[in-house]
C-alpha cells in the first residue's frame, strides 16, 4: 500500500513537472511572438512616419480653381497632359534625398495612395528599402528595372507592397468595390518633366507569371491585343475603352497573400 502511494506521488510529481515545462514553453512562445509583433509594429511605424514626413515636405494640394499652364513647347516635347493635377510636388527636394526618383504616384479614388516612385538597378533593391534607403519591409513603390525611367515604355509596371496597415498598395484592392471606380477612374504620375494622367480600364487578380507583366519593345498591334485581353479580365463595371498602337499603359501590381497571384490595376495614358 505504501509502495502504491509512493508511485502515485512520483507520477504526480512527473505530471507537475511536465505541466511546468509546457507552461514555460508557452510563455517563451508568447514572449517571442510579442517581440516579433513589436518589431513588425516598429517597422510599420518607421515606414509610415518616413513617408508622412516626405509628403508633408514635398506635396502641396492644388487649390480649387487654380490652373497649371505648362508651356506648349514643353507639352509637345514631353507628352505631358496640360491638365490640372490635384497635387504639386517639389521634385528638387526629392532628388536631394534620392536621385533614383522617377515621379510621384497619386490615385484619385484612393488619395492615401500618394507616394514617391523610384527605379532601382534591379527589382530587389527597393523591395525592402524605403525612399531614404532604410531597411524596412514596407519598401518603396518602384517601377520595373527594365522600364524606361521617363515613362515612355508601352507597359510601365509599378510595384508596391500590400501592407496590412493599409499603407503603400494596401488599399489598392478597394477597386474590387464598384463604388471606388465611381469616385474617379484616374491615376496620376507626376514627374519633374510634366504630369501624366492615366484612365483605369481593368482590375483583376493575375498569376505571378502571367502575360500581365509583358514588356514590349515598342508600339504596335500586339500592344492593342494585349490591352484588349487585359480589359477582358476586368472585374470593373464600366464602359470598355478602345486602344491605339501608340498607347502607354501603367500597371499597378501588389501581392494578395497568395504567393502565386497578384492584384493588378491597369490604366492607359490620356493625351
Amino acid at each position: 500500500m505504501a509502495r502504491n502511494i509512493k508511485i502515485k506521488e512520483k507520477s504526480h510529481a512527473v505530471s507537475n513537472g511536465i505541466t511546468v515545462l509546457v507552461l514555460i514553453f508557452a510563455i517563451a512562445v508568447c514572449v517571442i511572438a510579442a517581440g516579433n509583433l513589436y518589431q513588425i509594429y516598429g517597422q510599420y511605424k518607421a515606414g509610415s512616419d518616413e513617408y508622412d514626413r516626405i509628403q508633408n515636405m514635398v506635396v502641396t494640394e492644388r487649390a480649387a480653381g487654380t490652373e497649371k499652364k505648362p508651356e506648349i513647347k514643353e507639352v509637345q516635347e514631353t507628352g505631358a497632359v496640360a491638365l490640372d493635377a490635384p497635387i504639386e510636388i517639389d521634385f528638387e527636394s526629392l532628388q536631394e534625398i534620392n536621385n533614383d526618383i522617377v515621379g510621384w504616384l497619386y490615385v484619385d479614388a484612393i488619395p492615401s495612395i500618394s507616394y514617391p516612385v523610384v527605379q532601382g538597378e534591379d527589382n530587389e533593391y527597393y523591395l525592402h528599402r524605403t525612399f531614404e534607403k532604410a531597411d524596412n519591409f514596407a519598401g518603396t513603390v518602384f517601377i520595373d528595372c527594365k522600364n524606361n525611367k521617363d515613362l515612355s515604355s508601352c507597359n510601365t509596371i509599378v510595384y508596391g507592397h500590400n501592407m496590412k496597415n493599409g499603407t503603400m498598395f494596401g488599399k489598392l484592392k478597394q477597386f474590387k468595390e464598384e463604388s471606388t471606380i465611381q469616385k474617379s477612374p484616374y491615376i496620376w504620375m507626376l514627374t519633374p518633366e510634366g504630369d501624366y494622367r492615366y484612365e483605369i480600364f481593368t482590375a483583376y487578380t493575375a498569376e505571378v507569371d502571367s502575360d500581365t507583366y509583358t514588356l514590349f519593345k515598342g508600339p504596335g498591334e500586339e500592344l492593342v491585343k494585349y490591352a484588349e485581353k487585359m480589359q477582358s479580365y476586368s472585374s470593373l463595371v464600366r464602359t470598355p475603352l478602345t486602344f491605339d498602337v501608340h498607347d502607354r499603359i501603367l500597371t499597378l501590381s501588389t501581392c494578395t497573400g497568395d504567393d502565386t497571384t497578384r492584384y493588378v490595376v491597369q490604366a492607359v495614358y490620356q493625351e
